[in-house]
């Protein structure tokens, strides 16, 4: 994918040197939907780098100023025959509440529908999680349903899954057109 560039970010490729950044926000996911991509220690940290790295749907997201990865956007990767594809985000939280996700979000999803065509784009958030709640319908996502007790991500002490609502978010091209114009955001 190509890197693109906001105000105050880049968004590119994952690559060598990201596993300490990848590790801050990965050790102890905050997100329940990221509990399966906890990461042990640097080593694995260094492996996922690897692996994002290889991966056309992950975008790593930089601070200008530094080159520090303060978090990561996921989706349209793989050209699918609808044109449709999942999208998510995870920042690392102690840069949440500066308008990070959404300076990257706008970037990633006018970057999927103008440079790769995409027709449709849908995020899941679990019900509790009301900052990516807020962050789709900034973005313009309506809110197409719930799914109740639809995914488990933990279990109680007792080994019991603790089953979550997960809400789908969706945006049509000619929504997001209609709402703004689609402006270059891709440089590369």
């Amino acid at each position: 994918m190509q890197t693109i560039e906001t105000e105050r970010l880049i968004l590119r490729p994952f690559k060598e040197g990201d596993a300490a950044d990848l590790f801050a926000y990965l050790r102890a996911p905050t997100a329940s939907c990221f509990f399966s991509l906890k990461l042990a220690d640097l080593a694995e940290a260094e492996t996922e780098v690897r692996k994002r790295a290889l991966d056309e749907g992950r975008l790593a997201i930089c601070l200008k100023t530094t080159g520090r990865v303060i978090g990561d956007l996921f989706g349209g990767g793989e050209d699918d025959e609808d044109k449709t594809t999942s999208v998510g985000w995870n920042l690392n939280p102690q840069f949440g509440g500066q308008g990070y996700a959404f300076e990257a979000a706008k970037a990633f999803v006018d970057h999927l529908f103008r440079v790769k065509g995409f027709r449709r784009l849908y995020a899941y958030v679990e019900d509790h999680n009301k900052s990516s709640q807020r962050l789709c319908e900034k973005l313009g996502m309506r809110r197409e349903g719930v799914f109740v007790e639809f995914v488990s991500f933990a279990n109680d002490d007792a080994g019991n899954p603790i089953y979550e609502n997960t809400m789908q978010y969706a945006l049509l091209r000619r929504e997001w057109a209609a709402q703004r114009p689609l402006a270059p955001s891709a440089r590369g």
